[in-house]
């Protein structure tokens, strides 16, 4: 290199010097202000322990709801899909990450990390104008923040806060500026978050928490089965609803992470485990006054009964009589999945459906099941005028349904006036139904491609005391009677004496038929039984029909049959609603049967409670 051109760049190395020096010079308040006040320092590290706290406080409202700061519109539920779009928890709504809303559409409401830095940007901007400065303004000191500008970055164990607003601090002449406030607040929420999001992607995949629902119904609940008895099954479905709902908190709340936060008691135990490796401690939980919907099939009248085999005639060859049942459930309950690291939590919703005993269908890409009724249900463009009376033609308040095929639409409610007009679904032979609570259901059919009106009578339901005798005397100890009252339009059953109470309505032609079970056993001793059928006989004979007898021998174990059938008997009835409104009590009569002392007298008092006449008496 020439010495002309080593010169130059002295030159310039000089000039760069120079303005540098100039520069610091004009702006050296600016740069060495936060340097040489030690009590604006203070100011400015106030500030800065504000965003860390109020970012801290942004969190913790946004892992309690569920990733959300600012809810999403609510959305009630009802009495068929009781979940609303929010859970209660300890007066808390936290958004359902998926539920069924109460047209039946599968919802998802899953906050994304971009929607949730936005929502803890918008928290800051609104809440750190309001940073407590008191301190310092008693003492002189003058402090103005500008408009702010957050930006926001959640990583696992920590987030990035970068706010950009000038805050300005005086006292006397002195006057500074701090533009820039980069903050990093130390949390594990980001790290629980994307734990929140495995825990649902494997719910949302593999419906986990369905398979323990349905592992509960089987274990806690008369599903499908068999007992040797000669005597029904009775069943009271509130008892039953009450186990299943003990059997779902105990086995959800028991549920846990595959990681080492806890320790098995036993093998067992590693059923309770969902295969999800993490450290961090993960509760899964239940609460039975959470919005729970839980019905079952066939159930009549508030029984869950199941009929003995082996006693009709023709059936004896059995040696033996049993009671078969199979019941199916649909169960809808929310379960709260709670995520604490640290000072860091994060819980969220879902809703468990078991539909027909079945868990529910997986949910595709788009978080959508199909739903036809929804859809049905939605094109509502035909007005009805809707109008509800007692028997005696007062207006009643009922809740109108409408049914088309196999869809079913909560239409509304006809209110004190007992009448409203509605937009129905358009359907040609479709029935609409109204229920009031006391009152028997009523429906007709309509055609509601026009606009039409409808008017039902509701029939009132009378509760009467029951009081049951046999052959005059008072039921055994310990027995059970089935009490039957079939009609066109009503039907109803009562297991006495645990039901000691029936409804009825008036005018009503009823089939009445009792069955009482007395509390003896009857011990069936082991038999031999030969018995011999006709098969066709082997090679060309049995193609031209000829046939030999084959014989074997059937074992029947020694079995032992609780309740045996032991009076009963039919009748016809029909009461007037004058006879219900002033009837206290109604008292029945029943014939007894033969002792029973062997399988045959069982068959023989089951066909003989067919020729046997109530005394039916309603006083």
């Amino acid at each position: 290199m020439n010495k002309r051109g080593q010169i130059a760049i002295f030159v310039i190395i000089a000039v760069v010097i120079i303005a540098a020096a100039i520069g610091i010079f004009i702006f050296r308040d600016a740069i060495f202000s936060t340097f040489t006040t030690s009590k604006f320092s203070e100011v400015y590290e106030t500030y800065d322990d504000c965003i860390e706290q109020t970012t801290l406080r942004a969190t913790e409202i946004a892992g309690m709801q569920g990733g959300y700061i600012e809810l999403p519109e609510f959305e009630p539920g009802n009495e068929k899909n009781p979940f609303s779009s929010q859970l209660d928890f300890l007066g808390i709504g936290v958004p359902y990450w998926y539920y069924v809303s109460r047209s039946g559409d599968v919802k998802e409401q899953v906050p994304s990390m971009n929607l949730i830095e936005n929502q803890i940007e918008d928290f800051l901007e609104s809440e750190l104008r309001h940073c407590d400065f008191s301190s310092f303004r008693a003492e002189g000191i003058v402090i103005e923040l500008d408009e702010l500008d957050v930006k926001v970055n959640v990583r696992d164990s920590r987030i990035d806060v970068d706010v950009r607003s000038d805050l300005v601090v005086e006292k006397g002449d002195l006057i500074e500026r701090k533009r820039e406030h980069d903050v990093r607040v130390d949390t594990d929420f980001g790290e629980v978050y994307k734990l929140a999001k495995d825990v649902y992607s494997k719910e949302k995949s593999e419906m986990f928490l369905e398979n323990y629902a349905v592992d509960v119904m089987y274990n806690y609940a008369p599903v499908t089965g068999s007992e040797i008895s000669c005597s029904p099954k009775v069943w009271n479905p509130r008892e039953v609803f009450d186990d299943l709902k003990n059997g779902l908190s105990a086995n959800v709340g028991a549920l846990k992470l595959e990681g080492n936060y806890y320790e098995l008691d036993d093998k067992e135990d590693e059923y309770f485990v969902v295969d999800i490796n993490s450290n961090t401690p993960t509760r899964f939980l239940y609460d039975e006054s959470w919005p729970t919907r839980i019905e079952v099939w066939p159930a009549e009248n508030s029984l869950m009964v199941a009929e003995p085999v082996g006693l009709e005639q023709g059936l004896g060859i059995l040696g033996f009589c049993y009671v078969p049942y199979h019941f199916v459930y649909d169960i809808y309950f929310p379960v709260l999945v709670q995520i604490q690291k640290g000072d860091a939590i994060f819980q969220f919703p879902v809703s468990v459906v078991v539909d027909k005993s079945m868990p529910r269908n997986s949910l595709d890409g788009n978080g959508n099941e199909g739903n036809d009724l929804d859809e049905f249900c939605n094109y509502k463009n035909t007005q009805v005028r809707v109008s509800t009376y007692d028997s005696d033609i007062e207006p009643l308040e009922a809740d109108i349904n409408f049914v088309c095929l196999q869809e079913r639409c909560s239409i509304g409610k006809t209110g004190i006036q007992g009448s409203f007009s509605a937009d129905f679904p358009q359907c040609v032979n479709g029935r609409v139904v109204a229920s009031a609570d006391g009152f028997l259901s009523e429906s007709q059919y309509i055609d509601t491609n026009t606009e039409t009106s409808v008017e039902l009578i509701l029939s009132k339901l009378y509760e009467v005391d029951l009081e049951l005798l046999v052959s005059g005397r008072g039921v055994d100890e310990g027995g059970i009677v089935i009490v039957r009252f079939e009609g066109e339009r009503h039907g109803t059953t009562a297991a006495y004496p645990e039901q000691e109470t029936i409804s009825l309505v008036s005018d009503e032609l009823y089939n009445v038929s009792v069955s009482v079970f007395s509390g003896r056993e009857l011990r069936i001793p082991a038999s031999s039984t030969r018995q011999c059928v006709e098969i066709p006989a082997g090679g060309l004979m049995g193609i031209f029909g000829k046939t030999n007898e084959e014989c074997f021998e059937v074992e029947m174990p020694a079995t032992t049959l609780e309740n045996s059938l032991s009076a009963g008997g039919n009748s016809l009835e029909i009461f007037s609603e004058g006879e219900l409104k002033s009837a206290g009590k109604l008292k029945i009569n029943i014939p007894s049967l033969p002792t029973v002392r062997d399988l045959e007298q069982v068959q023989q008092n089951y066909e003989l409670i067919e020729s046997n006449y109530l005394e039916v008496d309603l006083r």
